[in-house]
């Protein structure tokens, strides 16, 4: 199984002491988000920052550890409103793409975001407007990431604008690009209202777009009386059934599997659960 981690979920205060931890912890590919796990990183100065030199940098820390980058990390809002806004966010996209091609990443990771200023849940999320606004934001994105020969990859969260499988199969459907891939969590995708249903919603994921899942996000998670969203936690900690879920990756071997929400303390535990439920 090729089990990974988001890499500012590992001890460390430096881009190698934390490789260092999570190939220590049996880990073979990482989630690396710049601005959290590289100190003094900053985002708004990605277009500056991220250059040749840093991704031959990465690169050669990842080849030398035997590990390789699953998702390099890009979550901004491409479907705020204010427009000057939006260009700056192209241009870090932009910049993360060519680091992408530059340090040998699988893919640009990202949501879809809300189509307001605070990224913030509310039903205009859900709305045939939103799923249009992201189309049209995020096709330059697409085409630039056709340009550089890289995935983009979205990733379906039930809070956000491509909340729902049929959702992110139009938004495949309509950008319409090779470039283009999804990163599945299914727990991004429960409530408390439809988890139950978990195997449910990975068969109709698998059915619609099965084929263009990249990586798996994987965690666990509990139901909070009277709370609106589930309570994400490391695997093997929670109420999820990872049955069904491991019997999609074991059809595609050698899928990316990044672990989420989990600590330097019980992410191996987490690992070896999973192993364990093969």
């Amino acid at each position: 199984m090729n089990i990974g981690i988001r890499l500012h979920d590992t001890a460390g205060n430096t881009l190698a002491e934390r490789l260092d931890n999570a190939r220590a912890q049996g880990f073979s590919c990482v989630h690396l988000a710049m601005q959290k796990a590289i100190t003094g990183f900053a985002m708004r100065e990605a277009p500056r920052l991220l250059t040749k030199e840093l991704a031959d940098e990465v690169r050669e820390a990842l080849e030398s550890r035997n590990m390789t980058c699953a998702v390099l990390g890009c979550y901004l809002n491409l479907a705020a409103p204010d427009e000057e806004a939006y260009r700056q966010n192209l241009e870090i996209y932009y910049a993360h793409l060519r680091f992408a091609r530059w340090m040998g990443a699988l893919t640009i990771g990202t949501e879809t975001g809300a189509p307001n200023t605070g990224y913030k849940t509310e039903p205009a999320c859900w709305t045939e407007e939103a799923l249009q606004l992201f189309i049209r934001r995020a096709a330059p994105v697409v085409r630039k990431a056709e340009e550089e020969g890289v995935i983009f990859a979205i990733e379906p969260v039930c809070r956000h604008i491509v909340h729902t499988p049929e959702r992110a199969e139009r938004a495949l459907e309509a950008l319409n690009s090779e470039n283009l891939q999804i990163i599945l969590d299914t727990v991004n995708l429960l409530t408390p209202e439809n988890h139950m249903h978990r195997d449910a919603i990975i068969d109709e994921c698998e059915r619609r777009f099965g084929d263009r899942v990249k990586v798996l996000h994987l965690k666990d998670y509990t139901v909070v009386p009277g709370e609106r969203d589930l309570k994400a936690c490391a695997c093997g900690t929670g109420e999820m059934d990872y049955t069904r879920l491991l019997r999609f990756a074991a059809a595609r071997p050698g899928i990316p599997m990044t672990l989420e929400n989990t600590k330097p303390d019980n992410a191996e535990a987490a690992r070896l659960y999973l192993e364990k439920s093969v």
